[in-house]
C-alpha cells in the first residue's frame, strides 16, 4: 500500500471563477478591505462567528491575511476571498473555504461568511457549489461537510440549496461566541 503523498505537494488552484464571481487564496495586501467587509458586516457575523466580535484594524486585517496565505501554501487550511467579478474593482465580498482538512480520509469542512450588503444573491450558494465540486473533482474528496449553529436559518439554506443532507444535530456540543451552549447543524454530500 503506497503513503498518502505529503499534502504540501498537492495541487490546489490559487483561483476559481464562477459565473459572477472569482475566489482568490489569500494573499498579502488584502487586510484593509478584508477589515472593511468585517466592520460593514460585524452585527450580523458576531453571533456565528469567533473571530467577528470587534472591527478590526487594518493590520490586524493584514497579519491575519498573511497567516491564512501560508496555511494556504502549507494546505493546513484552503481559504478564499469572495470577489465580485463584474463590479468594478473586483469589490471584496466576503471569504470561504476548505477547512479541517484530512487529507487521508479526503474529508473537508465548507466555511463560509458574505458582507452584509451582498447577502441574498446567491453569492455565498456560488462559492459554495465552486467549492464543492474542487474537493470532489480535484481534491477526491470522499467527504465534504457544513457545519453551523441549528438557529442559524440562512445558513442552514445555504447548505440545503447545494445539495448537502442533515445527517444530525449534535446537541449542546459547543458554545456561541457569547459563551452560551449551543446544538450544531451536520450536513454532508459524499463522494465515490
Amino acid at each position: 500500500m503506497s503513503a498518502s503523498p505529503d499534502p504540501i505537494l498537492i495541487e490546489v488552484p490559487e483561483v476559481l471563477e464562477t459565473e459572477r464571481l472569482i475566489l482568490c487564496a489569500p494573499r498579502p495586501g488584502i487586510g484593509p478591505a478584508l477589515a472593511v467587509a468585517i466592520a460593514e458586516s460585524l452585527v450580523q457575523l458576531s453571533p456565528w462567528m469567533p473571530w467577528a466580535q470587534q472591527v478590526p484594524s487594518f493590520e490586524d486585517s493584514e497579519a491575519v491575511a498573511r497567516r491564512l496565505c501560508a496555511d494556504f501554501m502549507a494546505r493546513r487550511d484552503l481559504t478564499y476571498q469572495i470577489y465580485d467579478r463584474v463590479a468594478e474593482g473586483r469589490r471584496l465580498l466576503g471569504g470561504c473555504g476548505l477547512h479541517r482538512l484530512d487529507w487521508e480520509v479526503r474529508r473537508f469542512e465548507i466555511g463560509y461568511w458574505i458582507r452584509s450588503s451582498a447577502q441574498g444573491q446567491g453569492f455565498v450558494s456560488e462559492a459554495v457549489m465552486a467549492l464543492t465540486r474542487l474537493a470532489f473533482e480535484q481534491l477526491q474528496a470522499r467527504r465534504v461537510e457544513i457545519r453551523m449553529d441549528d438557529v442559524n436559518l440562512r445558513s442552514r439554506a445555504v447548505a440545503e440549496r447545494c445539495g448537502f443532507e442533515l445527517e444530525g444535530i449534535l446537541r449542546r456540543d459547543s458554545l456561541t461566541p457569547a459563551g452560551e451552549v449551543r446544538n450544531t447543524c451536520v450536513y454532508a454530500r459524499l463522494g465515490l
